[in-house]
C-alpha cells in the first residue's frame, strides 16, 4: 500500500449513493455500494476498488491511471468515451456495459465478464483479456492485433474483419466464433480446436494453415 494511502472502512450498504464524490488518488474503497455515482470526465488515479457495485454508474469520458477495479460489478455502466491507462479490471463484471469508444491502454482485464455489454468501437492496445469472457460479443472490424486472449471465452462472438495478427489465443474457446475477413497472421494459436472453425475468408499464415488441415485428417507432405 502507497504511503499515503487511505482506506475507507466497509460498512453496511445503505442503498445507492449518487453524489458521492470521485475518490482522491491513493485511496482504497472496499465493499462499497457506488451504484449510480455520477462520476463523467472525473480522473482516478491510483486508487483502488474491492468488491464494490457501480450499478448503471455514469462515468462517460472518466479516465483512470494505475486504477484498480478487483471482483467489482459495473452492471450497466455507461463508460463510454473513457480512457484507461495502465488500468486493471480483475474478475470484473460488465453485463450491459456501454463501452462504445473506450481505450484500453496497457490494461489488465484477466478473468472479466461482458454479456450484453457494447465494445464497438474500442480501441486496446498492449492489454491483457486473458480468461475473459467474451461470448456472443460483437468485436467486428476491431484491431486486435497483439493482444493477450489466451483462454478467453469467444464462443459466438463475432470478430469477422478484425486484426488479430500476433494476438495470443492460446486455448481460446471458438465454437461457433464468426472470423469472416479475420487476419490471423502471427497469432499464437496452441490449443485452438481448428474443427469448430469456419474458415472461409481468413487469412492464416503456412503454419496456421498446416495446422487446420492436420485437424480435418489432411496429410502435409514436403
Amino acid at each position: 500500500m502507497p504511503p499515503n494511502a487511505r482506506k475507507l472502512a466497509p460498512g453496511p450498504c445503505t442503498g445507492p449513493e449518487p453524489q458521492v464524490d470521485p475518490p482522491e488518488p491513493d485511496t482504497i474503497w472496499e465493499d462499497e455500494d457506488l451504484a449510480g455515482v455520477e462520476w463523467d470526465c472525473a480522473e482516478l488515479e491510483r486508487v483502488t476498488f474491492v468488491e464494490c457495485r457501480f450499478d448503471d454508474a455514469s462515468m462517460a469520458e472518466l479516465v483512470t491511471r494505475r486504477c484498480v477495479f478487483d471482483r467489482c460489478v459495473l452492471t450497466g455502466v455507461a463508460m463510454s468515451g473513457s480512457v484507461h491507462e495502465g488500468s486493471a479490471f480483475l474478475s470484473c463484471r460488465f453485463d450491459r456495459a456501454t463501452l462504445f469508444d473506450v481505450t484500453w491502454t496497457s490494461c489488465k482485464l484477466t478473468g472479466s465478464q461482458f454479456p450484453g455489454a457494447t465494445l464497438r468501437s474500442m480501441t486496446t492496445t498492449e492489454s491483457d483479456w486473458s480468461y475473459t469472457s467474451l461470448r456472443g460479443a460483437d468485436l467486428s472490424g476491431l484491431d486486435l492485433s497483439g493482444l493477450r486472449l489466451a483462454e478467453a471465452d469467444l464462443v459466438d462472438a463475432d470478430l469477422r474483419e478484425c486484426d488479430l495478427t500476433r494476438a495470443d489465443l492460446r486455448h481460446a474457446r471458438v465454437q461457433g466464433t464468426k472470423l469472416r475477413g479475420a487476419d490471423l497472421r502471427g497469432a499464437e494459436t496452441d490449443g485452438i480446436n481448428w474443427r469448430a472453425l469456419d474458415l472461409d475468408g481468413v487469412r492464416l499464415d503456412l503454419g496456421q494453415a498446416v495446422r487446420f488441415a492436420h485437424a480435418h485428417g489432411a496429410v502435409v507432405a514436403d
